[in-house]
């Protein structure tokens, strides 16, 4: 099980880390900070390179908890607000990630909600230093419950925006529907 756990960490964390990237340096592919902004624009997200930067910062956050297996509820709890907003933003596409869906942020968040509730294992930080009391199903909750609530900020600016965005185009400005 130790190795176990350690392994699925790292897996996770190294995952977190090349998405983190991508966004921050254009690494791996991907489009840094100004094309991953104007993404989150699309989307709703405003500014978009500041929530590309704090998605990206909050990404590397999660996956240096979960590496060294530190505060491992915390970084959980980052990871599943983070992918939670992710999901949100591309569960329009559906489920899968060829089309585009919500697969990846969905899977990315569950492992780390289910790290949250068995803990780092032995082989971490957490247990180096007597935190091994950081697992359970009461972090685990708690680790859910924070990524919920710091998910919901950044979720509700973005419906914000789109309702304004419909309003936009719905040429009325007040979101009622002009007669011709």
């Amino acid at each position: 099980m130790s190795v176990g756990l350690l392994s699925l960490r790292l897996l996770l964390a190294c995952l977190l880390f090349g998405h983190a990237t991508q966004k921050l340096c254009g690494w791996f592919g991907g489009a840094g900070l100004t094309g991953t902004g104007a993404v989150f624009e699309r989307w709703g997200f405003t500014p978009g390179a500041r929530m590309a930067l704090v998605a990206g910062l909050a990404e590397l956050t999660g996956a240096a908890s979960l590496a060294s297996g530190l505060l491992t509820p915390g970084g959980c709890a980052v990871v599943v607000g983070t992918m939670t907003v992710a999901a949100a933003a591309t569960a329009a596409n559906g489920f899968w990630a060829q089309r585009g869906g919500c697969e990846v942020p969905f899977w990315y968040g569950a492992v780390a909600a289910v790290l949250a509730f068995t803990g780092p294992g032995p082989w971490s930080l957490d247990a180096a230093l007597g935190l091994h009391r950081l697992s359970g199903w009461a972090w685990g909750l708690a680790a859910l419950a924070v990524g919920a609530l710091a998910s919901a900020l950044p979720l509700a600016a973005r419906a914000r925006v789109l309702r304004e965005r419909a309003r936009a185009a719905d040429g009325s400005g007040d979101g009622s529907a002009s007669a011709s």
